[in-house]
């Protein structure tokens, strides 16, 4: 029974803030979806999750590569898979989903047949020039135990 959960956060520290809080409660093998317009903020709550995952390099939107992986405490698989629009290409995504890391998925819903059914789906809405929405739509009763841990 995985009911939503939404919060506000005031500015990119915050949003990256609460990305570090989720990565601390992450397992190998978790995916989250990630959804919002341009200029949401999905970059940024990514950085938030590398930070949490103990990730050193710099994180940016994989726009020309689909794929970018960063060593962390867990290994952070950061997809964008904009340009695959249209497209029926699976370019490994099982790999991704059920090996050793976190996988974020932004516009997730481009291969919403290969998303595996356990996931957290995240929606990052613009509300002002820096505060965002940020809806949490665990698929999952692991899922449903982070959130609620998360919403302490």
């Amino acid at each position: 029974m995985s009911s939503n959960h939404t919060l506000s956060t005031v500015s990119p520290e915050e949003t990256t803030g609460f990305a570090e809080k989720l990565a601390s409660l992450l397992h190998a093998g978790d995916v989250l979806t990630l959804e919002g317009d341009l200029g949401a903020g999905k970059t940024t709550f990514t950085k938030g999750l590398a930070k949490g995952l103990g990730v050193k390099r710099t994180v940016n939107s994989p726009t020309f590569t689909i794929v970018k992986e960063y060593e962390g405490r867990l290994p952070l698989y950061h997809l964008d898979v904009y340009r695959l629009e249209d497209s029926d290409e699976d370019i490994g995504f099982d790999e991704y989903f059920h090996g050793d890391g976190v996988s974020v998925v932004e516009w997730a819903h481009f291969i919403e047949p290969y998303l595996p059914k356990r996931r957290l789906d995240i929606r990052i809405s613009y509300i002002g020039e820096t505060e965002r929405k940020i809806e949490l739509s665990p698929m999952g009763e692991d899922f449903d135990r982070v959130c609620e841990e998360l919403m302490k």
